[in-house]
């Protein structure tokens, strides 16, 4: 039968605190409300993530331009394919949780925290074309040929894959075919936010070393602390995908099983994006290296980011990593030291607000990053 859809269905007036997360009849489309809750969890991040709001243009780059034409030409080859792949891969993050996610949410809480989520994923899209058009006398050499980039386009393939799944799926349960399988469409938003945690936790952590290697040595600093607000984000993002794994399999049998069902498949998944980094690093570092980074540092620190990731969502590591091979990349991951005040790397119109904009220690208490 098809699945009727609205906006909110007033007749549903069941309590949303005891619906699941996803695909809950009894939750998703009623009154949307923030004063009862399930999970304080969503809150809070969505909380943060709008404490920690930011706009690119905050960050003067202006001297960026100055520092990529004195770059060598592999190191101009090494930052601007960086920037190509963080382009393409926040083009898919930027819209994909709406597109995936928001259709099968059951809670109030955890629909607002996508929302933000997403928007949050626009000003690091929008922040990559405020760096082209400050850094570049020509953009187009940035957007022309980045989809015939095969190193690219591969890792954009696999991670739409599983947004791509999840997303048919979707449309299956809302048109009522009869070949839709609830049990295979939980799986699939299992394995989506498997993915999606690997793309949050791994994969961007190859592009921020390189940017933030270039700011060790004074260069392209803008740039860096562009990407310091990024990634600070994506720490919050990254938390909430884990808190989702985490909750899944309590809330609901089947998710306890496909956790156990999908065990192999999911190690799979980190060894594959594990070995595109390399692929990458290899790909990036093909003509030389910059001081206090290379090919095989950054392999090293691609294993001990999966490492980690795969610990936090119930995974045994399979990487021999011990302490973490770039070591000052920690000061940057932190957030202590982003400045953003007019007599630092910042424009003249300066944001005055209350938003707390720092990552302090106590800040993702009780969550697993």
């Amino acid at each position: 039968m098809k699945k009727k859809l609205s906006v909110l269905d007033v007749k549903n007036k069941s309590d949303h605190t005891k619906a699941n997360m996803f695909l809950d009849e009894n939750g998703g489309l009623g009154m949307q409300r923030f004063d009862v809750i399930k999970y304080k969890q969503f809150e809070k991040l969505t909380d943060k993530q709008l404490g920690f709001f930011w706009r690119p243009e905050e960050v003067d780059i202006l001297k960026d331009a100055t520092d990529f034409k004195n770059l060598t030409d592999f190191e101009q080859h090494i930052f601007t394919s960086n920037l190509k792949r963080q382009i393409l891969l926040d083009s898919v993050q930027g819209r994909s949780p709406n597109l995936a996610l928001l259709p099968i949410v059951s809670l109030p809480e955890l629909e607002a925290w996508i929302e933000t989520w997403a928007f949050s994923e626009t000003i690091h899209s929008r922040s990559y074309s405020h760096i082209i058009r400050n850094v570049y006398s020509n953009p187009s050499k940035v957007f022309d040929d980045m989809l015939e980039m095969e190193e690219i386009v591969n890792c954009a393939d696999s991670i739409t894959e599983k947004y791509d799944a999840l997303i048919e799926f979707n449309e299956l349960r809302n048109k009522g075919y009869k070949s839709y399988n609830e049990y295979e469409h939980k799986k699939a938003i299992w394995l989506c936010l498997m993915s999606v945690n690997i793309l949050e936790g791994v994969r961007f952590y190859v592009s921020f070393a390189c940017s933030w290697a270039f700011a060790e040595l004074k260069k392209m600093e803008g740039n860096a602390k562009i990407i310091k607000l990024i990634a600070r984000d994506e720490n919050v993002h990254l938390a909430s995908t884990q808190q989702m794994l985490k909750l899944l399999p309590l809330e609901d049998k089947d998710f306890a099983k496909i956790k156990e069902e999908t065990y192999q498949e999911v190690t799979q998944m980190y060894l594959d994006a594990v070995e595109q980094e390399k692929e990458w690093a290899d790909y990036l570092f093909k003509d030389g290296s910059i001081i206090g980074l290379n090919a095989e540092l950054l392999k090293q620190y691609v294993e001990f980011i999966a490492g980690k990731r795969m610990h936090a969502v119930g995974q045994e590591k399979i990487f021999n990593t011990g302490t973490n091979p770039l070591p000052w990349t920690q000061q940057w991951i932190a957030g202590g030291s982003v400045q953003v005040a007019p007599q630092e790397t910042e424009i003249s119109s300066y944001v005055i607000g209350g938003t707390k904009q720092d990552v302090e220690k106590d800040t993702f208490k009780g969550f697993s990053l």
